[in-house]
């Protein structure tokens, strides 16, 4: 039977305007409020089942303070049962059926169980069987390296989604591409190299889907593919693959630091001569973020240095694989300006994010949202208020009806900053915006 917390809403309340608008702004206070008031939920309730301190559940209640952190918004999601689409998840595994309560939790246990465990929940054959079918191409009987370069190209054509929808919408259709490749892999016959062509491109599928599971809040999913990506690179004997899983890695648990640099420095040692310019300049990138969001201004700098090298280098029309092709002078800009916020050196980033942002299309909503909450963050940090509220404006107009987590994530801490100047009229007015 799948379990059904004490917590959960009842329909009438998820479908109130007044809380749809709270659950989009991650506004749980005001949604903990309106439990106990019109459902009779208690914070004790609320507070165990979200594993929240019962003070801190008032304290939220009361409109002070607010949840950031994607564990804890996937957790008070599972345990209101707030369909995901309302909070900007993709479909939570109770709405497939499956009962998060006993799905293995990423804290329990030593890091390699850990990661076994995540990875044996992510590959599941239940989650396999619940995914929307896509059109494939007719498999012939043995596989071939021409057949494998047919796949790849598919790949390369589903992987423009990500630059306009988010993960929510995306992370399903590159998770069946999985699953069809190691269908493939477990039923066909392979031709020559075919075998080993075939596991990279797999590995090449799971960073994707994996990606697309941390920009829909499903942490545990993207490490657990990350780690599938490594194991399939290896055994495809590709050192760049190999080395952009362990980069991946290093992004998903930039919140232990030093692991992070850790993941990202041994991305950078599986660089060689014969790597290409656009692949070492990510994997440069990654390390340059871990480094700054550890408070390495030296490490930064020098990681930021490299990449910019690596992509002068790549000027001479050298074939770029499709998964590092998008990075560019204009991608290390926004990086380097990111890296300059963190780092809370507004005078070096202001001018780069901004330069780089004034060519940034629309039309790439997310990641724009994104960009210019890095700018907000150094225009406050400068003490700039009205342009920090302004940036800040727009980065949640254009953030809404994403399906990603992050940049509702990366704002809700900035508008907490802003706050404190809500004197000033461009902040009340944006933080008005904020709880439309």
């Amino acid at each position: 039977m799948t379990y059904q917390p004490p917590t959960a809403l009842p329909r009438e309340l998820l479908d109130d305007p007044d809380v749809e608008r709270a659950l989009a702004a991650h506004d749980f206070g005001r949604v903990f409020r309106v439990a106990r008031e019109r459902a009779r939920i208690s914070y004790s309730k609320i507070a165990a089942e979200c594993d929240i301190k019962p003070d801190r559940v008032g304290t939220l209640a009361r409109g002070q303070g607010r949840i950031t952190s994607f564990e804890k918004v996937v957790q008070i999601t599972d345990a209101l049962r707030v369909p995901g689409h309302l909070v900007g998840l993709a479909p939570r595994p109770w709405e497939m059926g499956a009962d998060p309560a006993v799905t293995p939790r990423a804290e329990i246990g030593p890091p390699s169980m850990r990661r076994r465990t995540i990875l044996q929940a992510a590959t599941s054959a239940g989650l396999a069987a619940a995914l929307p079918a896509l059109h494939q191409p007719e498999a012939p009987r043995h596989i071939t390296d021409t057949y494998v370069d047919r796949l790849r190209e598919r790949t390369a054509r589903l992987r423009r989604l990500d630059e306009v929808l988010g993960g929510g919408d995306t992370y399903r259709v590159y998770l069946s591409e999985v699953q069809a490749t190691k269908a493939l892999l477990r039923q066909s016959s392979c031709t020559g190299t075919a075998r080993r062509q075939l596991t990279g491109l797999l590995a090449e599928q799971a960073q994707q889907a994996g990606w697309a599971a941390y920009d829909a809040g499903r942490t545990r999913d993207a490490v657990a593919l990350y780690e599938e990506s490594r194991t399939a690179a290896q055994d495809a004997q590709d050192t760049d693959l190999y080395g952009n899983s362990l980069a991946f890695l290093a992004y998903s648990v930039a919140d232990d630091r030093r692991t992070a640099v850790a993941f990202a420095e041994d991305s950078c040692a599986t660089i060689t001569a014969r790597t290409p310019a656009t692949v070492q300049a990510l994997l440069y990138e990654r390390l340059a973020w871990a480094c700054a969001v550890d408070g390495q201004a030296v490490g930064t700098e020098k990681a930021l240095g490299a990449a910019r090298q690596d992509l002068e280098d790549a000027q001479g029309g050298e074939p770029q694989p499709d998964w590092s092709a998008w990075v560019d002078h204009a991608e290390l800009d926004i990086m380097t300006g990111r890296c300059w916020t963190e780092l809370r050196r507004p005078l070096r980033a202001v001018p780069v994010l901004t330069n780089a942002l004034s060519e940034f299309a629309d039309d790439h909503a997310r990641d724009k949202a994104l960009y210019l909450s890095w700018l907000a963050s150094a225009y406050l940090t400068a003490g700039e208020v009205e342009a920090a509220a302004a940036t800040t404006s727009r980065a949640l107009q254009l953030a809404t009806g994403v399906a990603s987590i992050r940049p509702r994530q990366r704002l809700a801490p900035l508008l907490d900053r802003l706050r404190i100047h809500g004197d000033i009229g461009e902040v009340r007015q944006v933080l008005e915006q904020a709880q439309g």
